[in-house]
């Protein structure tokens, strides 16, 4: 399925533009405000593709002829700044053609095309969309290849039978094909679309800081040829033109990692059961209107605590879902008053605790669980144990600190707005251009 992976094509595509005035010379005729939005989707659909190109692809199955990736693309107004909104495929919203109907944000496209696609998005968000880009599977593919390949990057092994990938730890340079399948994995890590959209963001940020780096968009001709290319598996609105798209991309290719932040809409239900649609996404009424509100004037929105609050002592993981061993009874006790799934292990503990504070015992590729867990356990040591069961145990010492209560926000989490010189692999980095052609490594 399309997934995520086509929204990076289209933002490539934006990327690579050529010379020109800034965003507000662009703005279409379709409403007033500050900015320029420009609407980007995947179109989740097979046609065209032999056995053959699916089976390279990794895309088996059937597809929906609906928008499966959607992000909102804000340009501000000085041309300083670009705000990146990944809009989640399962939202649900009622559609802007009148009948009342409401169901998935993706399904706007099987009933009413791009038009309609267009007209949700604006009744749901009461913004303008100035452009709109859509792409596919191949589309993706060419995009990052023409464009010297991707970098990704993780700190575990990454498997997903479904998207075909596989990852090791560090950091590589991907073609086509490999970004492909890196960012359409959703059978990873956090299932779904949240974990799934993060690295994609990550990937897009990676790639513009790469290219300003290399200075790969510094001749304006050298961007329009590029642009050019890419165009030819892009598909755009009648009021969005290749010079449009070039001033675009120029104006990106100026920003600094710094001056890029990318969000996904704040969710408040995730299994909203909907009969005759499905699982979908109920979205954060306060938050999510905080978004577009910042949006539409045009403000960021990294740091508006009305988008994404912070919970207090913040964890990475959801203790509801860590499974702990605890050889002391009031430390179990108030483990499993935090929300983790305790195990009383102190009937079996030594007579003579360790000195020092608690440790924390856990397999490889759980780090993200024991930092959930030490959270709650202030200076408590961590030690990696190899085949280690999934389960983390503690060994409670001489000086045990009180059980502290910890914050899990999945919007914080997995969505929460941040910018690229934190989100990308690439962060920090001197980066020289790349030796050969692209290829999965």
């Amino acid at each position: 399925m399309l997934r995520v992976a086509t929204t990076l094509t289209l933002l490539t595509t934006l990327i690579s533009g050529a010379a020109g005035a800034g965003p507000s010379a662009v703005r279409s005729a379709a409403g007033t405000g500050t900015g320029t939005n420009i609407l980007v989707v995947g179109i989740d659909s097979r046609a065209g593709l032999s056995k053959a190109e699916k089976n390279r692809l990794h895309v088996g199955g059937k597809g929906c002829n609906c928008t499966d990736v959607m992000m909102l693309v804000h340009l501000s107004e000085d041309s300083r700044r670009a705000s990146v909104v990944s809009v989640p495929r399962d939202s649900y919203v009622e559609y802007a053609d009148g009948s009342g109907v409401r169901g998935k944000i993706n399904g706007a496209y099987a009933r009413g095309g791009r038009a309609l696609t267009v007209k949700t998005v604006e009744k749901v968000t009461g913004l303008r969309v100035d452009h709109y880009l859509e792409t596919g599977f191949t589309g993706f593919e060419q995009a990052v290849d023409g464009l010297g390949g991707a970098t990704l990057c993780t700190d575990r092994q990454l498997t997903d039978e479904n998207s075909g990938l596989d990852l090791s730890p560090g950091m590589h340079h991907a073609d086509g094909n490999g970004t492909l399948r890196y960012v359409r994995a959703r059978h990873i890590e956090r299932p779904g679309d949240l974990g799934r959209v993060r690295r994609q963001q990550r990937a897009v940020s990676d790639l513009l800081t790469r290219l300003t780096a290399e200075g790969a968009l510094a001749d304006p001709e050298a961007a329009a040829r590029t642009a050019a290319t890419l165009l030819k598996s892009v598909r755009t609105d009648e009021r969005t033109s290749v010079t449009d798209l070039a001033r675009i991309g120029l104006t990106l290719a100026r920003l600094r990692p710094a001056q890029t932040e990318f969000v996904t809409v704040p969710i408040q239900e995730f299994d909203h059961r909907v009969p005759g649609v499905g699982s979908t996404l109920i979205w954060h009424e306060a938050r999510s209107r905080a978004l577009w509100k910042a949006l539409a004037e045009d403000r960021p929105v990294t740091g508006d605590r009305r988008v994404q609050p912070a919970p207090a002592n913040p964890v990475p993981n959801n203790p509801a879902g860590i499974k702990v061993r605890v050889d002391h009874a009031g430390t179990a006790a108030a483990l499993g008053a935090a929300g983790f799934v305790v195990t009383d292990t102190s009937a079996t503990a030594p007579a003579a605790r360790p000195d020092g504070p608690a440790l924390i015992r856990y397999a490889p590729g759980r780090e993200a669980d024991a930092a959930t867990l030490a959270a709650a356990l202030p200076a408590a040591r961590r030690q990696v144990v190899p085949g280690h069961d999934t389960t983390l145990d503690v060994a409670v010492g001489t000086r045990q600190a009180a059980v502290k209560r910890v914050g899990y926000d999945r919007n914080v989490a997995e969505g929460a707005p941040m910018t690229g010189d934190r989100l990308g692999c690439l962060a920090g980095r001197t980066l020289h251009a790349p030796q050969g052609g692209p290829g999965a490594g």
